[in-house]
């Protein structure tokens, strides 16, 4: 049997149990229940913030919001994703569109350091990642791995499993830990959301100056996150200041 006989017949197998079926589902409106609001906002024109103009995100989301209809256009295609993953027949194309967005903004988070995002949109990619191998079936007519075995299977697939899937769903949960895990400490120092957010970060740090000027440079003076961050390790002997 060869690699893509294999992954059919896995593919299969997953497909004909309820319980991956319904997480699918949850999958499907929770992710719409992220793009609904936040599109509706673009399509009104309005911001979908309150975050400073001087916070590095605030920067880039009010730049977008003075690109005009560019930022209508966004929002129109996160609310259309959204629509078509709500509906079972088009969900694959709902999907396919939903992905690029979704892991455009996980990397934007990531790039500025927003707090506010950064455990949502990596979750959010894998959800959607999830999607995607649930209709393998169908996206993989579109790549190189035509085969027509998987389609036959699921046409003539009558019956569905009810055998919980224990071990798949501890590693949903541990994935979501260790992702909270990993965006709680992948970063020495954050701008936050707010300027008094980012300075309750300082206290009883190694470096609370430096991390007072960190903040008072990002809130304050409105500088670039990357300048801000190369003041903040100019000194890795800084006293500690508390307060």
């Amino acid at each position: 049997m060869n690699i893509l006989s294999k992954m059919d017949t896995f593919h299969l197998r997953i497909r004909e149990n309820r319980w991956f079926r319904y997480f699918a589902v949850f999958n499907r409106i929770a992710l719409a229940a992220g793009f609904l609001p936040s599109g509706i906002v673009k399509i009104m024109g309005e911001r979908f913030t309150d975050l400073s103009n001087n916070h590095p995100m605030g920067q880039y989301l009010e730049a977008l919001h003075q690109t005009g209809y560019y930022y209508t256009f966004i929002g129109i295609l996160q609310v259309t994703a959204a629509i078509l993953l709500l509906i079972p027949r088009t969900v694959t194309l709902g999907a396919i569109i939903y992905f690029p967005i979704i892991l455009n903004i996980c990397i934007l988070t990531f790039a500025v350091r927003f707090d506010g995002s950064l455990l949502s949109s990596p979750l959010m990619v894998l959800a959607n990642l999830y999607l995607l191998c649930w209709d393998y079936h169908k996206i993989k007519f579109i790549l190189p791995l035509y085969h027509f075995a998987t389609l036959d299977s699921l046409q003539k697939q009558k019956s569905l499993s009810h055998a919980f899937p224990i071990i798949f769903f501890s590693g949903v949960i541990t994935t979501v830990f260790l992702v909270g895990l990993l965006v709680s400490n992948v970063y020495e120092i954050k701008p936050y959301n707010t300027e008094s957010a980012c300075k309750r970060s300082c206290k009883g740090s190694d470096k609370a100056i430096a991390c007072y000027k960190f903040c008072h440079c990002i809130h304050i003076d409105g500088q670039a996150i990357d300048k801000c961050l190369k003041e903040y390790h100019k000194n890795d002997n800084d006293p500690v200041q508390r307060k």
